[in-house]
């Protein structure tokens, strides 16, 4: 029994010392090769590896390369256990030449180096079943100027399958543009099917450069057979400038720049509370939309200014690429008068013209008037001239001393007096025994103000997000303060929601706010308020 088990675990010893790595082998499927054509590279390794694989990033330097694909085989033979693993990837060159393909290590083993003959392709005889065209209309660019790069695959025959590779250039990144687009072209009475994509390319530094173009490998159907074919586009070069010492922060390097504007209503008299949409339109040619910059509007006194939605927007045509951004500010009118606003400038380079230029709006003058429906702000009273002012004529003053004695009676002055006194002490009782009102965010109508408002609790019932911004905005006017001020002086929380209201109602945001809650918070602080300062009677919002 003993010598059984001895005899197995010499036979396993012996066993894996056979599977130890013996033999390392590399090899091509094809030599000669066509520029352009792939051929398959295969590393076997004979006898057991521990998994790894070979190191093959060096032939990235003068071939495109495809995943490695490994398998692995073992087989045992009266009583003989044989393994080998195998590496296979395809190769391809985009330029004749002659190659070397270098040693290759797995396990401490090294493969021969390989030299491969790439030869030029007869481009008369393989364009008639398949090939491809490359096209770049903008050659001269400037740094992150963008242009398009087309790219089509000319087919004749069925195709049964294929792999078109990605163009690269050493100066410059290409991104495709959407999905490749197919349709159906006649060329010398031949009808071939098109395969059509569209790269944008962006220079990253100056210098002359060449784009390397796509390769195509695939199979097509002749007649019965299925049959391996290939082909590559032409090779294009182009020159990139630098970006100008003396540019602008903001490079901005196009063919054509159009900046306009709208605005909703389109008139120059507005009214104090109305919204005002000013929507600005800025279109380039030979930039993304990632590219456009960002416009900000100065503030402007007696205004207030939300930024509403903006939308990016990028086309190709006619081998350009053209970028859109449109951008919507609300202006909401504070103050009654005439403003100024002022110009919008956007500096840009003309990659015709080869210099800086501006993009303006001009400055715009608008008339805003009180709204008919908000009660006035009370005007002081003018102060009287005294009767010993240096303007007043003494004999004109003596004068009307003695009108005003002979037309108002000495006892007429007792009795206002005495009916003023009576008004005091009248309106000293009704202070004291008045109760203080319930709520006073409650809207009422006097004679001043005889059409009724919206109150805060309607507005809270109806869920009238508008009606209730504007009962805040008639509030602060009877405070005789701007909405700014108001906010300026109320906790955070109050702020913030009162800010996404306003968001809300004129910057596109679709935030929900809770009416109710804001209401709450409106109360606590005007209470609060009264009881800081009792001297103060803040009154209902609206008499």
């Amino acid at each position: 029994m003993v010598k059984r088990i001895l005899f197995f675990l010499s036979l396993l010893i012996l066993s894996h010392a056979s599977l130890a790595l013996e033999n390392l082998t590399a090899s091509v499927d094809k030599n000669p090769v066509l520029a352009g054509e792939y051929f398959t590279l295969s590393i076997i390794a004979e006898g057991k590896v521990k998994g790894t694989i070979p190191d093959v990033s060096v032939l990235s330097n003068d071939f495109i390369t495809s995943p490695v694909n490994t398998s692995s085989r073992t087989s045992i033979i009266n009583g003989s256990v044989s393994s080998s693993t195998t590496w296979q990837m395809q190769l391809v060159a985009r330029t004749p030449g002659t190659y070397t393909i270098p040693a290759l290590e797995v396990d401490g083993e090294t493969t021969q180096p390989i030299e491969i003959k790439v030869v030029a392709r007869d481009d008369e005889q393989q364009s008639e079943d398949i090939f491809v065209k490359t096209e770049l209309k903008t050659k001269n660019l400037y740094v992150q100027q963008a242009a398009l790069y087309t790219v089509k695959l000319y087919v004749g025959k069925e195709l049964l399958d294929g792999q078109l590779s990605a163009p690269i250039s050493d100066g410059a990144n290409f991104t495709q543009l959407g999905k490749a687009s197919e349709e159906y072209e006649v060329i010398d009475g031949r009808r071939y099917m098109v395969l059509t994509r569209e790269y944008m390319i962006q220079p990253q530094k100056s210098g002359d450069f060449s784009i390397e173009p796509p390769i195509f490998n695939g199979q097509i159907r002749d007649g019965y057979r299925r049959m391996a074919t290939s082909a590559v586009g032409n090779t294009i070069d182009f020159s990139v400038s630098p970006i100008p010492a003396n540019a602008a922060d903001n490079w901005l390097p196009s063919e054509y720049l159009n900046f306009s504007e709208e605005w909703q209503p389109k008139d120059t008299e507005f009214m104090v509370g109305t919204p005002i949409t000013r929507t600005l339109t800025l279109t380039a040619v030979g930039v993304t939309k990632e590219q456009l910059p960002d416009i900000q509007l100065e503030d402007v006194n007696g205004f207030r200014i939300y930024p509403d939605a903006s939308e990016r927007k990028q086309i190709t045509r006619d081998g350009k690429v053209i970028s859109q951004l449109t951008i919507s500010f609300a202006y909401l009118p504070q103050l009654a008068g005439s403003f100024t606003l002022p110009e919008v400038k956007l500096p840009w380079f003309n990659t015709i013209t080869k210099r800086e230029e501006f993009a303006t709006l001009p400055s715009k003058s608008v008339s805003v008037i009180h709204d008919p429906n908000q009660p006035a702000i009370p005007q002081a009273a003018p102060i009287t001239q005294p009767l010993s002012s240096p303007s007043v004529n003494p004999s004109t003053a003596t004068q009307t001393n003695v009108i005003t004695e002979q037309v108002i009676p000495l006892w007429m002055w007792g009795l206002a007096a005495f009916g003023y006194v009576l008004w005091l002490i009248t309106l000293l009782i009704w202070r004291l025994r008045a109760k203080p009102a319930s709520n006073p965010l409650v809207n009422t109508v006097t004679d001043e103000n005889p059409a009724p408002f919206i109150s805060f609790e309607e507005a809270v019932k109806q869920d009238n997000p508008t009606g209730f911004y504007q009962a805040l905005l008639r509030y602060t006017k009877q405070q005789n303060i701007t909405m700014t001020q108001w906010l300026a002086l109320q906790p955070s929380s109050l702020r913030a929601q009162v800010q996404t209201l306003q968001s809300s109602l004129y910057g596109g945001n679709s935030a929900k706010v809770d009416l109710a809650q804001l209401y709450g918070e409106i109360k606590t602080s005007v209470k609060s308020t009264v009881h800081a300062n009792k001297s103060q009677n803040l009154g209902n919002l609206y008499q």
